[in-house]
């Protein structure tokens, strides 16, 4: 899918069962496979990383069964991959790529490793330098210090000093410490300079020492790995991952109200993971947060949150939720020691600063440090750019507590949590709308007005949009049958709607639009299919709180189509003639009933008939004829129409509030669901 519009949520609450730690599962996988003995791994993350890891590993000749929960059997080969030469493709899964470097390049075959683009972007040449101390043999297959990478079989020195440096990737050092058992001799691992992302590496001790690998360490600056070959557990079972709770735990301490938190479990105060720490800044800019052993809960304070200064170098990848947070705190937030986000999947601080300006927040950025301040007037709408990275679409997805956004390429969720927009919606309230359609002079336009009104919702009139992009083609000179001219036209309309009047490009144009010509510009260019998906998210930019009263043509089929209520509005073409021969003369102008007659006729064939978004009744949209019936009793059904779809919607939120397990299961359960169907829209 190439993007999800995301709607303005108002608030979130309600329990999601985290997926399995993506960092835990691919070194479990790994050091099972370098076991002696059969491994029962249960909860294992289903995600493009972990099948990365378990490609390679088959390919290398382990044997890796999964079953139908989720769970896979791992027998392991004792150190000794069985096939001893191989082409691998990783992906952009860092986590396999780094640690199988060093565990082939200690191993004595012959391979070649290489994965996306971006991957061939990201430095791995502390970590070669570290091997070749050792004796490996690697070799560059493009640029120096970058996979992709060619591994021999080489003659491994005995036991030594290692040195690595630590202030570029922490997975450097895991992969060595991982893989030092293969020497069969004891081994020191010296870290130069400042290690980030310790509890990354606090997680590879603790895993190595469930294999039966227990590493000495010095501080953080020297680590001495035993000659000692791993052995199964018999049975593993990968907690919930907290980089993924952190986007739940930072949506319930936007919005969630204290008696409707938002409950992780999986992960809890007895975590190995060091994002969990990710709650101690929730807690410093005031979220309220419970915590048990395998369960954390965060809601909104009363006073909201605040900013703060914080040193990120313990929750490296959980630190970007924490920036998006910080859009709906007072003051100003300053995370620092983050330089590891420049070598990950993109470069994450240049990409930050760059979405987060896109909402109007203010920046600085340097070489470590990202400070923002959130814009004095609210986020602005906006179309969110995710560069292939998973955490980009994760973490900016919560700005939609604020505004509402298109988010690019959602589908790279898929490296490590498939199903994240379907969990985020199980708990996420959207804004309400109502999409009213239906043919022209119907009185739609007078009807949703006085409904938005009365609702005290924001109103929108999506005819004038196409009125107004009529009328700025005609300013410009463009042929309104120029599809490709006038959809450029539609992408940087300068429209506004206040203080009762249409704006364009600063002028008022309310009058102007309704111009008979205008009117007629306006219904071609509508039917132009690269138009409508030009001003497809500007009006989808309307739907936020309180609610929305949105009417046109097609709001119910293909701009809202998740909409709490959706109605048809319509009236015979005798009727709605005489409606606009009335309204003429009421106005004073010259009115002709045969030839507004005509023109209904034309246009109505033009709007059922065209290729895009024709015009028809929503198969789920309630019908409103009004002939002969005035718009106060038009008004009092739609109404009671939204009162009753409010009250089933309650229900249904209580419903899925009380089976916490269900909540958002429903993709879960086949970890690839279709994004098309979420029906954020």
């Amino acid at each position: 899918m190439a993007f999800l519009d995301l709607p303005q949520l108002v608030r979130a609450g309600g329990s999601v069962q985290l997926p399995g730690s993506k960092s835990i599962s691919n070194r479990v996988l790994l050091l099972a496979a370098l076991s002696g003995g059969v491994t029962e791994i249960r909860h294992l993350l289903a995600s493009d990383d972990t099948a990365r890891m378990l490609d390679a590993l088959r390919t290398l000749g382990v044997e890796c069964l999964e079953d139908a929960e989720g769970g896979v059997r791992v027998t392991g080969c004792g150190g000794r991959f069985p096939v001893r030469a191989a082409q691998l493709f990783l992906g952009n899964a860092g986590t396999a790529f780094r640690s199988l470097t060093a565990a082939l390049a200690l191993s004595g075959g012959d391979y070649v490793l290489e994965g996306v683009p971006r991957m061939h972007e990201r430095p791995i040449g502390d970590l070669v330098d570290a091997l070749r101390q050792l004796g490996a043999e690697i070799d560059y297959l493009a640029k120096p210090g970058f996979p992709p990478l060619r591994l021999k079989a080489a003659t491994i020195k005995p036991g030594g000093v290692v040195r690595v440096r630590g202030d570029v990737s922490s997975q450097f050092l895991t992969g060595l410490l991982m893989a030092l058992p293969l020497t069969g001799v004891e081994n020191t691992v010296e870290v130069e300079g400042e290690l980030i992302s310790k509890p990354y590496v606090e997680i590879t001790l603790a895993l190595m020492a469930r294999f039966g690998v227990r590493v000495a360490r010095q501080g953080w600056q020297a680590f001495s790995v035993p000659a000692a070959g791993y052995v199964s557990p018999g049975a593993f079972a990968v907690e919930g991952d907290a980089s993924s709770a952190s986007y739940f735990l930072a949506a319930g301490a936007i919005s969630a109200n204290a008696d409707d938190p938002v409950r992780v479990t999986g992960v809890g105060r007895a975590s190995i993971q060091g994002d969990v720490r990710f709650v101690e800044a929730l807690q410093a800019m005031g979220a309220s947060i419970e915590m048990g052993d395998d369960w954390i809960a965060a809601s909104r304070p009363p006073q909201g949150l605040r900013g703060i200064e914080l040193d990120c170098n313990h929750i490296p990848d959980a630190a970007m939720t924490l920036a998006v947070t910080a859009l709906f705190a007072t003051g100003e937030t300053r995370l620092t020691n983050i330089a590891s986000w420049r070598v990950k999947e993109t470069d994450r601080i240049a990409a930050m600063a760059t979405e987060l300006r896109k909402l109007g927040a203010t920046l600085e950025e340097g070489d470590d440090f990202l400070a923002l301040r959130p814009p004095a007037g609210g986020l602005r709408p906006a179309i969110v750019d995710t560069y292939d990275d998973h955490r980009m679409a994760m973490c900016f997805s919560l700005a939609a507590f604020g505004t509402p956004l298109r988010i690019n390429g959602p589908g790279c969720t898929a490296k490590t949590f498939p199903d994240y927009f379907a969990r985020l919606r199980a708990i996420a309230v959207p804004a309400p709308v109502i999409a009213i359609d239906g043919p022209s002079a119907s009185g739609k336009g007078a009807v949703s007005a006085r409904v938005a009104a009365a609702l005290g919702f924001h109103y929108l009139d999506s005819g004038a949009l196409y009125r107004l992009t009529a009328l700025a083609a005609r300013e410009r000179g463009v042929d309104w049958d120029d599809e490709a001219g006038v959809a450029d036209i539609a992408r940087t309309l300068d429209a506004a709607f206040r203080a009762g009047e249409i704006w364009l490009n600063g002028k008022a144009a309310g009058a102007a639009i309704r111009e008979e010509d205008i009117s007629a510009g306006a219904s071609k260019v509508a039917a132009l299919p690269k138009v409508r998906e030009a001003l497809l998210f500007r009006q989808r930019a309307f739907h936020r709180a309180p609610g929305l009263v949105g009417d046109g043509r097609d709001m119910a089929s293909v701009v809202f189509p998740k909409a709490c209520l959706k109605v048809f509005l319509t009236a015979s073409a005798a009727v709605r003639a005489e409606r606009r021969y009335k309204q003429l003369q009421e106005k004073g102008w010259a009115a002709d009933y045969a030839a507004i007659r005509a023109e209904i006729d034309a246009r109505d064939t033009r709007d059922a008939s065209r290729a895009v978004a024709p015009l028809r009744q929503a198969p789920d949209a309630r019908l409103l004829d009004t002939d002969g019936v005035g718009i106060e009793e038009a008004v009092a059904r739609l109404l009671g129409w939204y009162r009753r779809a409010c009250a089933v919607r309650r229900d249904r939120a209580v419903f899925l509030r009380r089976r916490p397990g269900d909540c958002g299961q429903g993709a879960a359960q086949v970890g690839k669901p279709n994004i098309t169907e979420i029906g954020w829209a």
